[in-house]
């Protein structure tokens, strides 16, 4: 942050005061939608705002559609919505007394000496929270490691009843990609550059720089060619956008000098056709 941001507050975890955005993507590395919140909201806070219109956007669709969240999102309300919308989810719960008593088996030491590979166990429940209005599915996942006295314990509940519990637990997992994606936003494009005093104002930027994160992220997609196609944000706009380059103009023609060590020529040759098949077939 650059001073006293209106809205923004401390935080503890990074030390400084900041806001809190609410970033949503889709499997793509997409940003569906972002928006700006006050720095001393819970991380859930306004949920609906930001759900309800991608939820929209894909109601229609035939598609299979699923959602992955962390145990912010951990609300009654929330497995209400997605499951009205027919949408799968899988969304990390607080371990608490009543989930260890359902798989206490599990969190009794294994007999025998630790190997160093650690010793992952799966177990399903149907549990009926206070606040829930039906029995809803929760997996568990136990892991004993090697020099460690306690398991370690994760809880998600979960619709995908089709799914073995160890799949559930692989496609909660890949939410991870969430965090890169946001540092990437981050690094690459600078979001976190919210200098403006006013909270409307920095609104505003974040929403600039969310276009230019999916801007970046589908050339990364839709023209990278094999072999080069993970590279980073960071390293797309070093070897392509923030570069130098001299135009040599002629009568008939156009000269595109940049020095080849940033990127080859038959590499950079590629990436213009493909972004040219982008372009739509005039009627």
């Amino acid at each position: 942050m650059y001073g006293e941001q209106e809205g923004s507050a401390y935080n503890g975890y990074f030390g400084c005061d900041c806001y809190h955005p609410f970033f949503c993507f889709n499997q793509f590395g997409d940003l569906e939608r972002a928006l700006l919140r006050n720095g001393n909201v819970h991380s859930a806070e306004d949920w609906r705002s930001v759900l309800e219109p991608v939820v929209a956007r894909y109601r229609d669709r035939p598609l299979e559609k699923f959602f992955r969240a962390d145990a912010a999102f951990a609300n009654p309300d929330v497995y209400a919505f997605l499951e009205k919308e027919l949408f799968g989810y899988a969304i990390r719960i607080p371990a608490n007394e009543v989930l260890e008593r359902e798989i206490a088996d599990l969190l009794i030491r294994p007999v025998g000496r630790p190997s160093a590979k650690p010793k992952v166990l799966y177990a399903n429940c149907t549990c009926r929270a206070e606040s829930w209005d039906r029995f809803r599915r929760v997996v568990a996942k136990v892991e004993w490691h090697e020099g460690e006295l306690f398991p370690r314990v994760g809880f998600i509940v979960a619709n995908l009843m089709w799914y073995p519990a160890e799949r559930v637990v692989r496609f909660y997992n890949q939410r991870g990609t969430a965090e890169q994606r946001i540092k990437e936003g981050k690094y690459a494009v600078k979001w976190t550059r919210l200098s403006c005093h006013d909270f409307r104002d920095n609104q505003v930027r974040l929403q600039l720089f969310a276009l230019a994160y999916n801007l970046g992220n589908f050339l990364r997609r839709l023209a990278l060619p094999e072999g080069v196609e993970h590279w980073s944000l960071t390293t797309l706009r070093e070897k392509l956008v923030k570069i130098g380059a001299k135009v040599v103009r002629h009568a008939r023609y156009v000269v595109f000098q940049m020095a080849e060590v940033t990127i080859p020529r038959r590499l950079f040759a590629t990436i213009l056709r493909r972004i040219g098949r982008l372009c739509p077939v005039p009627v």
